[in-house]
């Protein structure tokens, strides 16, 4: 029994090893000798791309900030009209890209655009009579991030004042409060870990993304790796950047949780049988329906309609053999990657499990091959594949000299060159979310089915297979679902790690986003959008189930 938990924790340092070495990659690759590049760009427009970067972070957290806790606040403590539906649909704007919102928008409210033409027909002005602002700034991109991310803090602070404690909402009303004051002293303190965690989200993934401030010509840190590695051909100068990356992300997780650090609350959850909500009349009715409805509209409605209709338009120019070879590179990489996630997960969690029993250090030791697994979600996606890509260099170049050496002649770029370099940093980047669905389906397995198993003669291998497996099936599918659509979304990596004359659905529709003809690419774009709808649905249903 002892030798196989000794080769179970092998196994598992040896995976939790791996997925951490990119990671080590860009430090290890950003710490060497500065280059000639690194000092220009330095010198030059890196202080500006890092300012860029600080106003996008700051401007997009403060307008899901305005957008999303607002919105929460009204589905947990107002009573509206259609509320059951806007409270899920509320959350559907996360399901659409940035870059593809940010097209339509800009399509709309252009020069060429029909807002434009139909107010200078309608008002008869000429273009020098009046000024329209232009959605292609820096603003615009905060605006168009905002209507897509806000979710993360309407989901997170929704569901910590749905916890609140109903005692203290009524003894805040019996000292005359109004909602506004019961608002700003009661639920807002108490819901502000679940605020400081959904901004802490939103600014990750305003931080790395890509395709909204590339199409917006908006220079930021993350278009900078991008450049550097394509436009350069630089790998250290982009690791180097990256490393800064790195470091920002690792800032913006230790203030959330410096934020947060000596709030502790114990509190009662609403009664299921009491409705203390406020009934909204009138004028403040009114403006809560046109606000949260307005949200869905711009950030979901309006766009999905948009691309039904290009769709519709352009069916026979987007059903072509390219959308078909793509939709496949797509579900087999996503299907890889969700295998192989799935196992790495049951492997971490497992060990953990068999550690369980022992002394409070092996029982720590034996949690750090789980985190270790789980560090690769918090990076960038175009930081991760800098990381990736220095990795897998170094393995071809190895192999191939070894080749060399051993007279076998060069095998070429075995893993830089194929599939297995972008299945590697899906895998790294979302190994997590598997993880965190094994673990929350194994906590559940009571401790006494592992004695009964030791009992009846199974060995480790036995145990898991015949009682484990079967029991946390259920919410490891669940969670292979979710590694499946994150990776069939996923656009950063899969530009920087794709193998030549290789798309995937994403990349195939910013390719065509970048040249301004996201009509011909919108059924795959409807295709990605149906997609991400499937983990909001599980999410939103959670949370129906829990309150």
């Amino acid at each position: 029994m002892k030798e196989n938990n000794s080769s179970w924790k092998v196994a598992s340092w040896s995976v939790a090893a791996l997925l951490v070495l990119p990671i080590l990659a860009i430090f290890y690759t950003a710490i060497g000798e500065s280059d000639e590049l690194f000092r220009h760009l330095f010198s030059t427009v890196l202080p500006t791309y890092t300012w860029n970067t600080f106003l996008l972070v700051v401007g997009t957290m403060f307008l899901s900030l305005v957008f999303g806790l607002p919105s929460a606040w009204l589905m947990a403590m107002c009573r509206l009209p259609g509320e059951k539906v806007l409270q899920w649909a509320l959350v559907l704007p996360l399901a659409m890209p940035g870059y593809i919102v940010g097209y339509i928008y800009t399509d709309w409210f252009d020069f060429a655009g029909p807002i434009q033409i139909w107010l200078r027909n309608t008002l008869d002005l000429t273009p020098q009579q009046y000024w329209f602002p232009d959605l292609r700034t820096l603003p615009g991109a905060m605006t168009i991030l905002a209507l897509v991310l806000y979710p993360y803090v309407y989901l997170l602070a929704r569901s910590a004042f749905m916890e609140q404690s109903s005692s203290l909402l009524q003894s805040a009303r019996l000292l005359k409060c109004t909602p506004w004051q019961s608002f700003v002293r009661v639920s807002l303190p108490l819901a502000r870990p679940a605020i400081a965690v959904g901004l802490s989200l939103v600014a990750m993934e305003t931080l790395g993304d890509f395709g909204t401030v590339s199409y917006f010509a908006v220079s930021t840190l993350t278009t900078a790796v991008y450049d550097t590695w394509l436009g350069y051909s630089n790998l250290t100068a982009a690791a180097k950047i990256s490393a800064i990356m790195l470091l920002v992300v690792v800032l913006l997780l230790s203030a959330e949780r410096y934020s947060r650090r000596k709030q502790k609350h114990f509190q009662a959850q609403f009664s299921s049988h009491e409705d203390n909500r406020y009934a909204l009349r009138g004028w403040k009715k009114l403006f809560a329906l046109i606000w949260c409805w307005g949200l869905v509209l711009a950030g979901f409605v309006l766009p999905i309609m948009q691309l039904v209709n290009y769709a519709c338009r352009y069916f026979d120019r987007s059903w072509t053999l390219e959308f078909h070879e793509y939709s496949l590179n797509s579900l087999k990489v996503s299907f890889s990657v969700a295998v192989v996630c799935v196992v790495i997960a049951l492997l971490v969690n497992f060990y953990q499990r068999l550690m369980a029993q022992g002394d409070d250090r092996t029982i720590t030791s034996s949690s750090f091959p789980m985190r270790l697994s789980s560090l690769g979600y918090a990076v960038p996606g175009t930081v991760l594949a800098i990381g990736i890509m220095v990795a897998v260099l170094t393995l071809d170049h190895s192999v191939n000299d070894l080749a060399k050496l051993m007279e076998w002649g060069r095998p070429g770029l075995i893993f830089s060159g194929t599939m297995f370099a972008l299945i590697f940093a899906l895998t790294v980047r979302f190994a997590a979310v598997a993880v965190g669905g094994v673990e929350s389906g194994l906590a559940k397995v009571s401790p006494n089915l592992d004695m009964a198993a030791r009992t009846m003669g199974c060995n480790t291998t036995q145990m898991l297979k015949r009682v484990h497996i079967p029991l946390v099936m259920r919410g490891a599918l669940i969670a292979g679902l979710l590694v499946f659509i994150e990776s069939m979304k996923e656009l950063n990596a899969s530009i920087l790690l794709r193998p030549f004359n290789f798309e995937t659905l994403a990349t195939y529709v910013y390719n065509y986003v970048s040249d301004q003809q996201l009509e011909l690419a919108a059924l795959p774009a409807i295709l990605l959008v149906l997609v991400g709808l499937i983990p909001l649905i599980l999410v939103n249903r959670s949370l129906e189930k829990v309150h």
